[in-house]
């Protein structure tokens, strides 16, 4: 069973993506603890992040199960 070229790529896509979006989720709890307020950025990042690394993940899933159903 070989698998296709682009689903690591959009694996690590996704790890990466979501990794940095709980980063910046910590650091706008972090933040808001301390009384303060985040960049913009930082609060979209944590906003949207792992939404997008969820649909990815999703799609991944999808994708192997549409490869195991070919076999």
């Amino acid at each position: 069973m070989t698998s296709p070229g682009y689903r690591r790529p959009l694996m690590i896509i996704a790890a990466v993506i979501a990794a940095v979006s709980l980063a910046a989720v910590a650091a706008v709890m972090v933040v808001a603890l301390s009384g303060g307020a985040t960049p913009v950025w930082v609060t979209s990042t944590a906003l949207y992040g792992l939404p997008v690394a969820f649909m990815l993940a999703a799609i991944l899933v999808l994708d192997a199960i549409r490869q195991r159903r070919r076999q």
